[in-house]
């Protein structure tokens, strides 16, 4: 089989991807600084932030997963000879160093005597860089079943994904510390301090290689508007199926889930919305041949955007964030005024390094 290449610069992903990167830091830094008063889903603007805030993840994971499928089937030759394969490991193993490295517990880095039992905690959590680089590991072996069984990759990335999503509730009620060390635990459920458990989140990376893979087979198809349709379609038949899972889980079974972001109807909605966004930002790029470089350059870094602001908002082992100083204290404007300024300190940022053509670190290239 001869290798192919041949990339086609998809303008609605990398809008997809920019707009998923700026919405994450001014959730975490609205999220880290405003004051309790003011977190009341009375507030219709808070409501709405509320909301979206809890899109983002879903976004970034989905997009995350798209562009890996679509670079990894673009190359046209057999699982073992594809150089994205072993690209895809490097990546895989990169990204969960540097989210450990981002809680790394002590500044004296090989003395632990101070360290506190809520530091190793705070160490062993599983946070986005870990997750995103075990779902790239996820697609990898995903890609490989596909291959080797002659199934499509719909198919098997469709029920990897689903095993993630609807094994969720049940796998975090189990106290897997019991049974398994700290930082293994950390991978199955939120017990010991993790945000993104394995389940169901790594299953949002591998449903977004669905759309990566289909983009990678079938060229141009994103500028019809039928693949924008399609999405669209797509979407609202999985905003049923959770509004579907609601009723039946409440009504019928009278069960009710103690988190959302486990329950299948949460998790199929926020794919519905995902796949719906992705139809309207595509269906809007249609006929836009380019779009401002700096869009670009954003969807292109967004790892050191997210490693930055996170050191400034939370800090690190190495220093204070703007959390240990204005924590959850400030009111609705100087807020505001902060979330914007972190954003156009990280876009100031990416647009320099540009300049100095400093090597791109994106979350999957």
């Amino acid at each position: 089989m001869v290798r192919s290449e041949k990339k086609h610069r998809i303008i609605f992903i990398d809008l997809i991807r920019a707009l998923a990167v700026i919405q994450m830091v001014q959730g975490h830094t609205i999220d880290a600084l405003l004051a309790p008063e003011y977190r009341s889903l009375d507030y219709p603007a808070y409501y709405v932030w509320n909301f979206m805030r809890g899109i983002t993840a879903p976004v970034f994971m989905f997009s995350a997963g798209t562009v890996f499928t679509y670079l990894l089937r673009l190359v046209n030759e057999p699982f073992e000879n594809n150089p994205r394969v072993k690209k895809g490991f490097r990546r895989f193993i990169f990204l969960v160093v540097i989210g450990y490295l981002l809680r790394y517990p002590t500044y004296t880095v090989f003395d632990f005597s101070n360290v506190t039992q809520k530091n190793l905690d705070i160490f062993f959590s599983v946070d986005v860089l870990q997750l995103i680089g075990f779902g790239l590991l996820f697609l990898l072996i995903s890609a490989f079943i596909a291959e080797k069984t002659k199934l499509s990759d719909t198919i098997v990335f469709l029920l990897i994904s689903l095993i993630f999503f609807i094994a969720a509730p049940f796998v975090t009620k189990i106290n897997w510390i019991d049974y398994l060390p700290q930082p293994i635990a950390g991978y199955f459920y939120t017990g010991t301090g993790s945000l993104f458990p394995l389940f169901p989140w790594a299953g949002y990376v591998v449903f977004g290689g669905i759309l990566g893979s289909y983009l990678a087979k079938n060229p141009l198809v994103f500028k019809s508007n039928r693949f924008s349709f399609n999405l669209a379609l797509y979407g609202a038949v999985l905003i049923i199926i959770s509004e579907a899972a609601l009723l039946i889980t409440n009504k019928v079974f009278n069960y009710y889930y103690d988190n959302s972001s486990y329950n299948p109807d949460t998790i199929f909605f926020r794919l519905g919305f995902v796949l719906v966004l992705n139809s309207i930002v595509s269906f809007i790029s249609q006929n836009i041949e380019s779009i401002p470089k700096i869009i670009i350059i954003i969807g292109r870094n967004t790892l050191i955007i997210y490693v930055v602001h996170l050191i400034i908002l939370y800090g690190s082992a190495w220093n204070p964030g703007l959390s240990v100083i204005f924590g959850s204290k400030l009111d609705v404007t100087p807020t505001i005024i902060i979330a914007i300024s972190m954003i156009t300190l990280m876009v100031l940022m990416v647009f320099v390094f540009n300049k100095l053509k400093f090597k791109n670190k994106q979350l999957v290239t």
